[in-house]
């Protein structure tokens, strides 16, 4: 049974919370957040007091409904909160550096974490250097074969003299197995997908076709070094090919999580065809499927333009569209050129597809979209 002392602690730390800023985890902006660490004197989401809980040096965390509060700690808390902290430890983050959500893995908000708190990374005024901005890195990096899907040691080299990533099998290899341009690159962590937690997949478009690399490095801060550095030097190319554009309009040009990912059913061309399991990619307005989602290479490619350019999309198969598997809820896609008919396994499944697919097809396309689709067009 809960003290009197503690439920009054309660109701004061609920008080509390009601102030602007206090609403939302400090580190990752989850809603409603039930923990802190009472040391910073911030509030803090389940997944970031378990990172923090993970530092003692850093910090002390608690719940806020089930542990025994010192009124000294609660006076600390109403002292201080997620707004003015943050203002502190926030002060100059960099705008290429990546602000983890709650949809992210758990590396990426630990590193965010520790960049804040423990190295004090963008306190004001701190005059460090920072890793991420030496304009070229070089190191070893696992990465997974493309045929026969081992994992092993591959120099990696970022250079922003010439704005590639290049990788070579050998320390003393000259030439490099690829030159990966930093403006066609997109970087995201994909953890369950590749099987460790510091992994990270690499997407290019190489002849017209996107490739993929898997990688990972043993240590979580190294791989988010490289993605945040791969994010640095991306902003600079960014700024010097759009010099009128903001850095706000720039930022999403940058690495991205895909829109959405998962498993769908397809048939070919002529509908005819067996629905057959795909592993599909929305990155943008870029649909891509692959038979396996660790393949290199895509099976092919759906652009997804604005509707009134003759892309639609529906709920349902069309009629007489014979389909034998058990995935039943349909989805059909139209473009100008042809449509596509997906199948899911659920009906929330189709539901959030389309509901992604509808956003994109509201969207007014940029110049550079409208030159991707030109891409695709003129595909060989």
């Amino acid at each position: 049974m809960m003290s009197v002392n503690n439920e009054r602690a309660v109701s004061v730390l609920k008080q509390i919370r009601q102030k602007p800023g206090n609403g939302v985890c400090a580190d990752c902006k989850e809603t409603d957040p039930s923990w802190a660490s009472c040391s910073l004197g911030i509030f803090i989401c389940l997944t970031c007091s378990g990172i923090h809980r993970n530092i003692p040096k850093l910090s002390k965390v608690k719940s806020l409904t089930l542990a025994r509060w010192e009124d000294s700690e609660i006076e600390f808390m109403a002292e201080n909160g997620n707004t003015a902290v943050c203002a502190k430890y926030e002060a100059e983050v960099p705008v290429y550096y990546y602000r983890p959500t709650q949809r992210d893995c758990q590396i990426v908000k630990e590193q965010w974490i520790r960049a804040k708190y423990e190295r004090e990374e963008f306190i004001a005024g701190g005059g460090k250097s920072l890793p991420y901005e030496k304009g070229s890195r070089e190191g070893l990096l696992w990465k997974r074969g493309r045929d026969n899907g081992q994992f092993l040691h591959r120099k990696f080299v970022l250079s922003e003299r010439d704005g590639t990533l290049r990788y070579f099998h050998r320390l003393d290899a000259k030439e490099p197995k690829a030159i990966i341009k930093v403006d066609s690159l997109n970087a995201t962590f994909q953890p369950s997908k590749i099987g460790n937690p510091n992994g990270l997949q690499l997407s290019y478009l190489k002849d017209y076709s996107t490739r993929n690399i898997f990688i990972y490095h043993e240590n979580s801060k190294e791989i988010v070094d490289w993605f945040n550095s791969i994010r640095s030097l991306q902003l600079r190319y960014l700024q010097v090919a759009f010099p009128g554009a903001s850095d706000l309009e720039l930022i999403p040009k940058l690495t991205r999580s895909f829109l959405k990912e998962g498993y769908m059913e397809k048939t070919g061309p002529r509908h005819t065809e067996e629905f057959k399991k795909r592993w599909f990619s929305l990155d943008h307005r870029r649909l891509m499927y692959f038979k396996d989602p660790l393949d290199a290479f895509a099976k092919g490619e759906v652009f997804i333009g604005h509707r009134d350019m003759g892309y639609s999309v529906k709920a349902g198969l069309p009629a007489g569209t014979h389909c034998s598997g058990a995935w039943q809820h349909g989805i059909t896609i139209v473009t100008p050129e042809r449509s596509f008919l997906l199948t899911c396994e659920t009906e929330r499944d189709q539901q959030d597809w389309i509901g992604h697919f509808e956003s994109l097809l509201q969207r007014t396309m940029s110049p550079q979209e409208y030159a991707m689709e030109a891409l695709f067009k003129h595909k060989p």
